[in-house]
């Protein structure tokens, strides 16, 4: 079969590789279409991060590169193996990208074993991944979604659950205003899940494309260009000098996690959803005189089967936020390339691996 692998930065190569064997416990998936996240464009110009080197495998999963990558997919079940008895052939799935190790407690009442030692994800350490037209994977991980959601809005299940986490963390509430700095695919999937929650989004994004686009989805009640306006001084106004209840950091850019604080209330709460590769330079005394309570938010834990329900029940449309659908051959040429030099035109991409749906 085709998949995309990581072979080192800057090195992503199209290659013909075994089918997966299904072992007992796993279910074989035919990957439908798989996203491309902003992990895998920091893979490639950056890595390995999350990926395994040549020389140090990843200690739970034993691979070293190259691996598989694509962590955001939707597939339709091909085959069962031993054991699994509650999922069917042909159903549709999408997948909680996890390595975790075999000694953690993954049941439904954890709220903690995204935070497990070694943890990593299926696409960027090894077990396969979703830039490949076949994966096998343990049933655990493995979520079945209605007939009536479309494949391509299935794959973007995975990071809106990373939205849904982020919103949980936050304690929001209907009748909240909440601040988004940010307007990438994370933010406006957090955004999205806000709204579902009847909560009022404000979002501040310096690209005109990705303000319209938070706008035409519904996912925000006002758009802002901080180059244009005072962001803290417009939350100030909307909210009647009151200031917002939540805020999300979605750009790993200190002047937007300054604007954040300034747009908070007292005693609001602030959620760091980026990844920073930098120490950030916060204003501890700020934080101490406005009482803001700061956390931070990583992937998702026990999120996705309500993650699913608010796309199956009808409450967020992702339909909106595909923006470009290729094959595999186009991934770094087509795919990575739009993201990392014109990312403004772009929320989510997605790519077939077969070919099937182009």
């Amino acid at each position: 079969m085709k998949a995309a692998r990581f072979y080192d930065r800057g090195d992503i190569r199209i290659e013909e590789i075994p089918e997966p064997a299904v072992a007992p416990g796993e279910v074989g998936i035919k990957v439908a279409w798989c996203g491309i996240c902003g992990t895998d464009l920091h893979e490639y110009k950056d890595g390995p991060v999350f990926c395994p080197t040549h020389d140090t495998p990843h200690p739970i999963s034993g691979e070293t590169a190259p691996v598989t990558l694509g962590h955001e997919f939707s597939g339709v079940i091909d085959e069962l193996g031993e054991g699994v008895e509650d999922l069917e052939i042909g159903q549709h799935v999408v997948v909680e990208p996890y390595i975790i190790g075999d000694d953690v407690d993954t049941g439904p009442d954890s709220k903690d074993y995204h935070l497990s030692p070694n943890m990593n994800f299926i696409g960027l350490a090894g077990r396969g991944g979703g830039l490949g037209e076949r994966i096998a994977v343990k049933r655990r991980w493995v979520h079945p979604i209605s007939d009536s959601v479309s494949l391509d809005e299935a794959a973007l299940i995975e990071p809106l659950s990373v939205g849904y986490h982020a919103v949980e963390r936050s304690g929001a509430k209907a009748g909240d205003v909440a601040v988004v700095g940010g307007a990438g695919p994370i933010g406006l999937l957090t955004a999205a899940v806000l709204k579902a929650l009847n909560i009022t989004v404000v979002v501040s994004e310096l690209s005109p494309l990705r303000r319209e686009k938070a706008l035409e989805t519904g996912v925000a009640d006002y758009a802002l260009d901080p180059r244009e306006v005072d962001v803290a001084a417009e939350v100030q106004e909307i909210t009647d000098g009151k200031g917002a209840d939540i805020a999300f950091e979605c750009t790993s850019v200190q002047v937007v996690l300054d604007t954040l604080m300034d747009a908070l209330r007292p005693t609001g709460v602030l959620v760091v959803v980026s990844i920073w590769a930098e120490r950030s330079n916060f204003d501890i005394h700020k934080l101490v005189m406005k009482e803001i309570d700061l956390r931070g938010t990583i992937a998702y834990v026990n999120s996705h089967p309500a993650t699913i329900e608010l796309v199956e029940s009808g409450k967020i449309d992702l339909k909106p936020f595909i923006t470009g659908k290729i094959g595999l051959e186009g991934l770094v040429d087509e795919g990575f390339d739009t993201l990392i030099h014109r990312n403004e035109t772009a929320v989510k991409i997605l790519v077939s691996p077969s070919g099937e749906g182009l």
